[in-house]
């Protein structure tokens, strides 16, 4: 075994040698007893005057609110002996300084002398009446050594049969509680938190009777089974009483760190740790418990007051060292966990909150044990009964604070999943609930985070809750922040109300079909619209709400909005523009529009400007204050115009022919024969140019599908044309070697390296030259030698 196990146990044998030490006195008689029985006899018989005295301040209305302002003061002051302790007289005394001049490290040090100039007299009377108890110095006590051991065996043995009885009622609960933790381990029916909670309260209640039990058997077996029959002894009632009180705070304990049974364990920690910190703490309750509300008591009741007030200051100076040593020897076990905690953590502040606790856990540890320590031995009849309240307290309101946020986390901070069904009809409802869900819950964790901190300051005495409730001002914020709360709340639902029908209605599965191209464009503006009117509407209800007039900030809107009006015209123009421009229906987002000089597809629509991208991939954002002509290419239908050129020496009638072929097999095609909403149209020659004949047609399409269309027909009639032998027009080149001075011509040697034209057979006129020609005939030579790269100088003939 650990030394620092061994501690505690040290402790109570040191109680037990103690308590042994007293019994001897036991048959003496106190004075004090017929003393208090005069003085009760005393106090009955004014009691009458003072309950009517009572009655009458109770009925005075000034009284009784003054009686209720004192009480007030009076809860939240320190105990008396330690405000007059600590009060700046006392700290003047002895000295020539006035009191209002006494500074607080003076009174602190004052308070720290007198501490320990008390606990110096304490081991003083204590060595005393153990050396006269030692060397008999008390002529009148005579030592019963029968009485001695009756008495001794009788606390044993209900000691024995109260421990025995509860160890046996929990040996025969265990298969219940094995059976409760299972169910909150892999229930169905409620969520973790529920079933934790639940079967947590079914075990505290079931310990609660077991402890009862076992405490109302020690009382009966005390009563007529051990010593007297009919009679409980002191020592036995003082033991069942500290008895009940102890387990049950160890239930208590228990609760939060149970180590047999992992469904029942309120804190989310391990076994061998939830198994660690029961035992330490159920030690430290023990020894103290039964130290202060067993072995105290009987020292002062029958050896000497001062005896017992010693034996208290020792069980409390080794259940600090105890504290301490655990303290120190798990300050980095205890580190290390809060640091795996905060980086679970969601939450920014509590992941901050927890690394610096973390880090300074130890240190407030420490000096909570130091203030019980040190006001336990200042003032124990006051402080220790106001420290343990106060500490139940704050771990309630810790531990119920724990609960609520994780309850709301496994609630509602798992993802939310709609139905299929809305999930088709409403797609971004998914998404916008998950993303207010984690804000709101950490509006939630932080409100109840500050509850809690104002509980736990409630609990020590710094601030009084319920009067600062009941105050004017702590009513009107709680009003306030409710109110707050319900704005938001409700500014929330109506906007997702909304934007969830816009959504629906632009959702081409809701029944509805597909929305025009128009719908689409006014209810993303009207979304937008929407947004801006709600925060703003709820900005100014919030503000009223919290007391903020709001009047002022309207009229200064205004007039900032006619400023801006008159400082920004064109700002004005484009929002007017825009208006009539959406109210027209000039032009949709997806639209392949001519706006401002720049033509491209319309991506966004706003009610200011236009966002066009252009065949190239460049994003244009065109004002509606430029625009004065809006080009749409894409309503009801469109239409592509081709003119297609052929040689003078070609068949009209044939090309035309041809061309009508050719849309025939557009029709024909898969992907264009459904873009095609009417039959062709030839509008026949519309020019006859220096080296074309033009002939125009006219293709009836789907809007937006022209360019594809003409692109697919312009195609198909060159295939016709080629395969038909139409001659498309193209430029030549002409070359002249000009004249001599007599009018004729030089010959021009011509070498073709490679045929590669494809020749056909067409009817050539014969050409007629005249005698001067015939004369000059040049001669035209062609080879394909395959050394020959060009013509040079050698290769022309001059004459």
């Amino acid at each position: 075994m650990k030394p620092l196990r061994l501690l505690p146990w040290l402790g109570v044998w040191l109680l037990a040698m103690i308590a042994l030490l007293a019994t001897p006195a036991m048959a003496q008689s106190t004075p004090s007893e017929s003393a208090s029985a005069e003085g009760t006899a005393s106090s009955e018989a004014s009691a009458p005057t003072s309950y009517e005295a009572l009655a009458n301040l109770l009925e005075d209305e000034q009284s009784r609110q003054e009686l209720i302002e004192m009480l007030r003061s009076q809860a939240s002051a320190l105990p008396e002996g330690i405000a007059n302790e600590l009060s700046p007289e006392a700290a003047a005394q002895g000295s020539e300084i006035a009191p209002e001049d006494v500074s607080l490290p003076r009174q602190l040090a004052e308070l720290t002398s007198r501490v320990v100039s008390d606990v110096g007299g304490q081991f003083e009377q204590v060595v005393g009446i153990v050396g006269g108890l030692f060397a008999g110095q008390e002529a009148d006590s005579v030592f019963d050594m029968a009485a001695f051991t009756s008495a001794a065996i009788n606390l044993g043995l209900v000691i024995v049969a109260t421990f025995a009885m509860f160890m046996i009622f929990r040996r025969l609960a265990k298969p219940l509680f094995t059976k409760i933790s299972g169910w909150s381990l892999n229930g169905s029916n409620l969520t973790p938190v529920l079933r934790l909670i639940t079967c947590v309260a079914i075990a505290a209640v079931i310990d609660v009777l077991l402890v009862s039990v076992s405490y109302v058997g020690g009382n009966l077996l005390a009563t007529f089974a051990i010593g007297e029959a009919g009679e409980l002894s002191t020592r036995a009632s003082l033991f069942l009483n500290a008895f009940l009180v102890i387990e049950l705070l160890k239930a208590g304990v228990r609760m939060l760190f149970s180590s047999h049974y992992e469904g029942l364990r309120l804190l989310p920690v391990s076994t061998q740790e939830a198994s660690y910190w029961n035992r330490w703490l159920a030690r430290l309750i023990g020894m103290v418990g039964y130290g202060l509300m067993v072995v105290v008591p009987l020292i002062n009741f029958y050896v000497a007051a001062s005896l017992g007030q010693a034996v208290g200051t020792l069980i409390m100076l080794l259940a600090f060292i105890y504290a301490v040593a655990v303290v120190l020897k798990n300050r980095l076990r205890l580190r290390n966990n809060l640091n795996d905690m905060a980086a679970k953590s969601t939450l920014t502040a509590s992941r901050v909150s927890l690394q610096l606790f973390a880090r300074t856990w130890h240190l407030f540890a420490l000096l909570y044990f130091l203030i019980v320590f040190v006001l336990t031995l200042t003032r124990p009849g006051d402080a220790l009964p106001f420290v343990m309240f106060a500490t139940l307290k704050s771990l309630a309101a810790i531990v119920v604070g724990l609960l609520v946020s994780s309850f709301l986390t496994q609630t509602i901070g798992r993802r939310i999943t709609l139905s299929d069904d809305l999930r088709r009809k409403l797609p971004l409802l998914e998404k916008r609930l998950n993303s207010y869900v984690p804000n709101a819950l950490r509006v939630l964790r932080t409100v109840i985070l500050i509850v809690v901190i104002m509980m736990v300051l409630n609990a020590w005495g710094a601030f009084d809750l319920a009067a600062w409730y009941a105050s004017e001002r702590g009513a009107n914020l709680v009003g306030k922040l409710v109110g707050v709360a319900v704005i938001l709340i409700v500014a929330l639902a109506v906007w997702l109300g909304l934007a969830s029908l816009i959504e629906h209605k632009l959702n081409p599965e809701t029944g509805y079909g597909e929305p025009s191209a128009r719908a689409k464009t006014l209810l993303s503006l009207f979304r937008n619209a929407l947004a801006i009117a709600m925060v703003t509407i709820t900005g100014m209800i919030v503000l009223s709400e919290i007391g903020i007039n709001i009047g002022p900030l309207i009229a200064g809107a205004g007039v900032l909005g006619l400023a801006i009006g008159f400082g920004a015209q064109k700002l004005v123009q484009d929002v007017i523009t825009g208006v009539f421009i959406q109210v027209e229906n000039a032009m949709n987002t997806g639209d392949v529009v001519t706006v401002g000089g720049v033509t491209g597809t319309a991506e966004r629509l706003s009610i200011r400007s236009v966002g066009i991208r252009d065949l190239s991939g460049t994003y244009h954002i065109v004002p509606f204050s430029s625009v004065d002509t809006v080009s749409n290419y894409m309503r009801e239908y469109g239409n592509h115009v081709g003119e297609y050129g052929i040689g003078y020496n070609e068949s009209i009638d044939e090309a035309i022919e041809q061309l009508q072929l050719a849309f025939e097999d557009l029709k024909a095609s898969e992907e264009h024969g459904n873009k095609l909403l009417a039959d062709l149209t030839v509008a026949g020659v519309v020019a006859l140019a220096d080296s074309s004949v033009n002939i125009r047609v006219v293709i009836k399409t789907t809007p937006g599908d022209q360019w594809g269309v003409g692109r697919a027909y312009n195609r198909l009639v060159k295939l016709r044309f080629d395969e038909a032998g139409i001659e498309i027009p193209f430029p030549h080149t002409t070359l002249y070697f000009g004249e001599t001075k007599n009018g004729k011509t030089p010959p021009a040697n011509v070498r073709v390296l490679e045929s590669t034209a494809k020749e056909k057979d067409v009817e050539e006129k014969p050409i007629v030259q005249s005698d001067s020609q015939n004369d000059s005939q040049e001669s035209v030579q062609q080879t394909r030698e395959p050394d020959h790269l060009k013509p040079d100088h050698d290769d022309v003939d001059e004459r």
